[in-house]
């Protein structure tokens, strides 16, 4: 699915850092172990901080497509 819109493909890359921090976090959620929290928090918070960022950037520097 090659797309020539710059807007789907920095979106598609900021769902997908979402999809993986959730991910993260749901796995770290079935273990019981300190290290867990830490994880939990680093790095399942900064992918999803980071894919959330990555979508409001993508929203505002992206140059309109006129058809």
């Amino acid at each position: 699915m090659a797309s020539a819109n710059p807007l789907e493909k920095r979106l598609r890359t900021s769902g997908t850092l979402l999809i993986v921090g959730l991910l993260i976090e749901a796995v770290c959620l079935l273990w019981a172990k300190p290290i867990t929290f830490v994880v939990f928090v680093a790095v399942g918070g900064l992918l999803i901080f980071a894919g959330v960022a990555f979508f409001l950037f993508s929203l505002v520097s992206t140059p309109r497509v006129h058809e």
